[in-house]
């Protein structure tokens, strides 16, 4: 088919679509856990709720750029070849990028949406109550630093996989 040809060009279309869509999806995500941070009881567990959903519909877009992206090559008549280096990085960058958001990220977002389901099942705390924060507050508190890191790092893993791509090191 080739790299000129117009399904490669189609196919190429909806690779950077894709990528805008469901990288675009997550990659403000830490800006939204800052809102619901500032906004306790159940207006900060509905963004948090909000940015879970749209964080699981992007999952799919996402899950398409690997897709098309093994098209892409497989059509490209050789111009682009799984043994050169570019591919190869992007590639295991992608994977290293999925396991992190399966073992790292999903969890600890979706921690975070359960405590705060349960502050605000709980009510305002009985007028006895021991002073100071109930204990999930701590827990999210450490739960969102485990996202801050693993989403920088996510960031990261993003803008190396794009510079992978536009300057093709061993095609």
């Amino acid at each position: 088919m080739g790299i000129t040809s117009t399904g490669y060009k189609i196919v190429l279309l909806l690779h950077i679509l894709c990528a805008i869509v469901g990288f675009g999806a997550v990659f403000l995500n830490g800006l939204y856990g800052r809102e619901s941070k500032r906004r306790p009881g159940p207006g900060g567990l509905a963004i948090t709720e909000a940015n879970l959903f749209v964080s699981q519909v992007g999952e799919y877009f996402i899950y398409a750029v690997f897709v098309l992206g093994i098209a892409l090559v497989l059509m490209s008549d050789e111009a682009w070849k799984f043994s050169q280096t570019w591919l190869i990085l992007a590639l295991i960058f992608y994977v290293v990028g999925v396991a992190v958001s399966h073992a790292v990220l999903f969890p600890n977002a979706k921690r975070i949406r359960d405590l705060s389901a349960e502050l605000v099942a709980a009510g305002p705390p009985p007028a006895d109550a021991s002073p100071g924060p109930p204990p999930q507050v701590a827990e999210m508190e450490r739960h969102g630093k485990i996202l801050g890191v693993a989403s920088t790092f996510l960031h990261l893993l993003l803008v190396a996989i794009l510079a992978l791509m536009i300057w093709k090191p061993g095609a």
